[in-house]
C-alpha cells in the first residue's frame, strides 16, 4: 500500500507520496480552505495539521495525525508543556534532530513565523511564535481605518519608506528580518545553537539576510512528519 504525507497549514496544504529511501515524491499544493477528502489519494496517510476543523473534515479517512504525544522520532517533548504545540512544529523539530547537528533551531516562515529549538540531548526546549509578513499586513489593514493591505515583495527594503506603502513595507519586512535575527541571537547566546535552518513558504525572502542558515528542500516538514509517523 502506498503511503502519503500531508501538511495542513493555515493557508496552504501540501501532499506528497513517500518514496523508498526516505524521500518524497512531487509536492502537490492546495488551498486549505477548499481542501477536502476527495483530494486525498488511496493509501496510508500521515498528517500534521494546525487547523482543527480539518481534522473533523477528514475524520473518516483513518489518518495518523502526528503531535507531540505520539511522535515516534528521537526528540523528547516531555520536558515542557507541549499540549498545545503545533504539529508542524513537532515535525520540524524531528527533521532538525535527524538531519542537522544539535543544538539547533528551525525557523519556519509562513502565515506565522515559528522557531523550534532542540538541544544536544534531543530535548525540545521551546521556541517562538510571531505573525508572518502577510499576516502583519492584513492586521494593519483590518485594525486601522486608513492603512492599505500591500502586496508582498521579494526584496528586503534598504531604507525607510517615503510614503505610506513603502513605510509599511519597511516596517513589516525589515521588522521581520530583525525579529528573526533576534531569535537566532538569543538561541546562540542562551543555548549554544550551532545549526540554523530556514524553511517555509516565505523563506526565500529572508535567505539573503541569513546566508549562514541552512536551506532545506520544500519537503523539510514532510520529512519530519515521516519520522514522527515512524515510516
Amino acid at each position: 500500500m502506498k503511503r502519503f504525507l500531508l501538511d495542513i497549514g493555515n493557508t496552504h496544504t501540501v501532499l506528497a507520496e513517500c518514496l523508498p529511501g526516505g524521500g518524497t515524491g512531487p509536492l502537490r499544493e492546495f488551498e486549505t480552505e477548499s481542501f477536502a477528502a476527495r483530494d486525498l489519494p488511496q493509501g496510508e496517510i500521515a498528517a500534521v495539521c494546525v487547523v482543527p476543523e480539518m481534522k473533523t473534515r477528514l475524520a473518516d479517512r483513518g489518518i495518523f495525525f502526528a503531535d507531540a504525544s505520539n511522535s515516534r522520532g528521537a526528540v523528547d517533548f516531555t520536558q515542557i508543556d507541549c499540549t498545545t504545540l503545533g504539529a508542524d512544529r513537532v515535525a520540524n523539530a524531528e527533521a532538525l534532530a535527524a538531519f542537522y547537528p544539535l543544538p539547533g533551531i528551525v525557523i519556519d516562515c509562513g502565515t506565522a513565523v515559528t522557531m523550534e529549538l532542540v538541544d544536544e540531548k534531543n530535548i525540545f526546549r521551546g521556541g517562538a511564535i510571531a505573525p508572518g509578513r502577510a499576516l502583519m499586513r492584513r492586521i494593519l489593514n483590518t485594525a486601522t481605518a486608513q492603512l492599505p493591505e500591500i502586496p508582498l515583495s521579494q526584496n528586503i527594503p534598504e531604507d525607510v519608506g517615503n510614503g505610506t506603502v513603502l513605510s509599511i513595507a519597511f516596517g513589516v519586512d525589515s521588522g521581520c528580518v530583525g525579529m528573526i535575527r533576534e531569535f537566532i541571537s538569543v538561541a546562540k547566546k542562551k543555548h549554544g545553537v550551532v545549526s540554523v535552518v530556514l524553511t517555509g513558504g516565505d523563506a526565500a525572502f529572508f535567505r539573503p539576510a541569513f546566508p549562514e542558515a541552512a536551506a532545506p528542500g520544500a519537503d523539510f516538514t514532510l520529512r519530519g512528519l515521516r519520522i514522527a509517523a515512524g515510516w
